[in-house]
């Protein structure tokens, strides 16, 4: 039984019809969540120790790392089955779209920063970082994932049922 499947099993149904429908979406969804876990503790790490002052670069660099992983992930499993392209067009086009994806997610956390100034000294350290967290790692995360989640599936892995696993006669 594969991952998907196990999953799925704990799912109610009605709730399970819809999940297996749109199990692309769910397996995006699940290499979304992985690649925030990722992008989380990078830039925590970062931000906490050598970035200290530099939260945007942070942010940057976490959304690279994650975005390495993502690729492969989404590559070899949430899309498996699409492609339509060379892999080398293919790869560029995924960087190209998450580039713009970098943008996506960093914008919040720079409107928080540097628009609403809140940054230490204009508000406290726990209220800066609260909204570092919640600018950076929730709206734009969600905000970066809708806007991959389209783009991905409209230029990166246009066509379905490209590479799909063929089963030799028997």
């Amino acid at each position: 039984m594969s991952v998907v499947e196990s999953a799925l099993a704990f799912i109610p149904q009605p709730y399970r019809d819809i999940a297996i429908k749109h199990r692309e979406l769910v397996k995006f969804a699940f290499v979304g969540g992985t690649t925030w876990v990722i992008d989380t503790v990078v830039f925590l790490l970062l931000k906490s120790t050598v970035l200290a002052e530099k939260p945007l670069t942070a942010k940057i660099i976490a959304v690279l790392v994650a975005t390495i992983v993502s690729y492969v992930l989404n590559r070899e499993w949430s899309f498996r089955t699409r492609g339509g392209r060379e892999r080398h067009h293919e790869a560029a086009l995924f960087f190209l779209v998450s580039g713009i994806g970098v943008a996506v997610y960093s914008a919040p956390l720079a409107i928080s920063r540097y628009v609403f100034h809140l940054a230490v000294p204009e508000v406290s350290l726990l209220t800066q970082e609260i909204a570092d967290f919640a600018s950076g790692q929730i709206i734009g995360v969600l905000a970066g994932m809708a806007f991959r989640w389209w783009a991905f599936r409209r230029f990166v892995f246009p066509d379905e049922d490209v590479r799909r696993r063929r089963v030799p006669a028997a």
